[in-house]
C-alpha cells in the first residue's frame, strides 16, 4: 500500500523532471501513433529501445497537460492494485482524461484499471516491454479495445540522423557495429549492452518466471548471440545444455521472444505443424548487442549482416520466414496471408557464392510466383534476368534508408 501523498508527490516529481529533459531525436514512430480514445494504445518493446522517451516526445508535442506515472520508479516498489482508488482521486483533482502509464504491467491486475478509464472515456497510452504479460493480460479485460505499437531501437535512418551523417558503406558498417540502442549510440560504452542483456535475462526472465536455473537460462542466451542467422531446434539445445526436458528450453525461448531479446523465424510451409516442428533462424534485437554480447572468437560479418537486414524488414512486417526447399532464400515477407516480398541477403557477391544465392532465390520466386526478387549486400549493386524472372542486387545504404 502507498499514500495518495507519497504517491501525489512521486508523480509530481516525474512530471517536473519531464519538463527539463531533453527527450533527444525524434523518434520516427511518433507520428505514426493513432490519436484515439476508444481504444488503449500500447508501445511496446525491448527494454531501453526508447519506450519511455517516445512517451515524453508524445507528452511535450501533444499532451502537455495529461498525467504521466512510471511504476518502475522505486518509490512504487509498494504500490499494490488497492492504490488504483488512490490513483483514481489524483487524476480526479486534476481534471485531466490523459493518461500515460510507463511499464504499468508489472502491477497485478492492471489490465482492469485500464479498461475502466476507457469506459470512463479517458485516452490511455501504455509502454510495456513484456510481450508475453501485455498479450495474456490485453486478450482477456481488454480484447477490441487496445491497438499495440511496437518501437524498436534506432533504425538506420536514426541512427544516421542521431550521428549527422550520410548514407554510406562506410555509415552502414558503423550501424552494424554500434546497433540501434540511444544509449549505446550516445556513449559507445560497452557496459550499457551487458548490463542490459543481464537485466533482461534476471529481471524480465529469471524473477518474473521463477527460473531457479539461472546459469543454464544466461547459457542459453550465450549461446543464442553468439550464433545469430542459424538454425536451432528444442531438441538439439536440450541435448547441448543437458536439460531435463525439451519443454523447459522451449518455455526459455519462449520467454527470451517475449521480452524481445530474439526473433525465432519459422520456416515456410503451408502446414502450421511443420512450421512448429521445423528448425527455426535466430535474429537478435539488435547487432550492437551481439557485438557486446557474443562469445564466438569469429568476426562473422555475414551473419550479422542478415540480422541487420531481418531487423529492417521486422520494423514493418510481422510476419517473416525462410524459405528452404532444394536452395534456400533468407526472407519470406507475408502480409494479409500473401507473400509480398522475397529477400535474399549476402555480405559480398564473389564468383565462388553467386550461383547459389542466385539459385535459392529463384526458386523461392518459382514457388510463390513472384516476378521479381532483392538480394542485398553491402555496397554491389547488378542485375540479374532468369526465365522472365528479375533479381536486383541492391546495396545496403539504399536498402536500409
Amino acid at each position: 500500500m502507498i499514500l495518495k501523498s507519497v504517491l501525489a508527490h512521486v508523480m509530481d516529481a516525474q512530471k517536473a523532471n519531464l519538463d527539463i529533459l531533453d527527450t533527444g531525436l525524434k523518434r520516427e514512430t511518433l507520428d505514426t501513433l493513432p490519436n484515439i480514445t476508444s481504444h488503449a494504445l500500447i508501445v511496446s518493446g525491448i527494454r531501453r529501445c526508447g519506450k519511455s522517451t517516445l512517451l515524453y516526445q508524445l507528452l511535450k508535442e501533444k499532451y502537455s497537460a495529461a498525467l504521466y506515472l512510471n511504476f518502475e520508479d522505486t518509490r512504487l516498489y509498494d504500490f499494490e492494485p488497492n492504490d488504483f482508488t488512490r490513483l483514481d482521486s489524483i487524476i480526479k483533482d486534476s481534471e485531466t482524461n490523459v493518461l500515460f502509464f510507463d511499464e504499468i504491467q508489472i502491477i497485478d491486475r492492471w489490465e482492469t484499471y485500464v479498461r475502466q478509464k476507457l469506459d470512463e472515456g479517458c485516452k490511455v497510452v501504455i509502454t510495456g516491454s513484456n510481450a508475453s504479460l501485455l498479450s495474456r493480460e490485453l486478450g482477456t479485460k481488454l480484447t477490441g479495445r487496445h491497438i499495440t505499437k511496437e518501437l524498436f531501437p534506432f533504425s538506420y535512418n536514426e541512427f544516421k540522423a542521431f550521428r549527422k551523417t550520410e548514407s554510406t558503406e562506410e555509415t552502414v558498417l558503423a550501424y552494424l557495429h554500434t546497433g540501434g540502442f540511444p544509449e549505446y549510440v550516445k556513449f559507445g560504452l560497452e557496459e550499457v549492452l551487458h548490463h542490459l542483456f543481464e537485466d533482461i535475462l534476471i529481471r524480465d526472465i529469471a524473477v518474473r518466471y521463477g527460473v531457479r536455473d539461472v546459469k543454464t537460462l544466461q547459457r542459453l542466451a550465450l549461446y543464442l548471440v553468439s550464433n545469430v542467422g542459424k538454425l536451432v531446434t528444442g531438441n538439439r539445445l536440450k541435448s547441448l545444455f543437458e536439460v531435463g526436458s525439451t519443454s523447459t528450453i522451449m518455455d526459455y525461448l519462449s520467454h527470451l521472444e517475449y521480452t524481445y531479446l530474439f526473433h525465432f523465424i519459422p520456416k515456410f510451409s503451408s502446414s502450421a505443424r511443420k512450421q512448429l516442428v521445423n528448425p527455426r533462424k535466430i535474429y537478435a534485437a539488435d547487432t550492437g548487442m551481439v557485438n557486446a554480447n557474443s562469445g564466438s572468437f569469429s568476426d562473422d560479418f555475414g551473419l550479422k549482416f542478415e540480422n541487420m537486414v531481418f531487423l529492417h524488414l521486422r520494423r514493418d512486417f510481422r510476419e517473416i520466414y525462410y524459405f528452404s526447399e532444394k536452395g534456400e532464400c533468407d526472407f519470406v515477407v507475408v502480409q494479409k496471408g500473401t507473400v509480398i516480398k522475397l529477400v535474399q541477403v549476402c555480405y559480398e557477391l564473389s564468383a565462388d557464392n553467386l550461383d547459389r544465392e542466385l539459385d535459392g532465390l529463384f526458386e523461392a520466386m518459382d514457388f510463390f510466383k513472384l516476378k521479381e526478387g532483392s538480394l542485398i549486400t553491402l555496397h554491389q549493386s547488378d542485375l540479374f534476368e532468369r526465365n522472365g524472372k528479375v533479381v536486383k542486387a541492391i546495396p545496403s545504404y539504399d536498402f536500409l534508408g
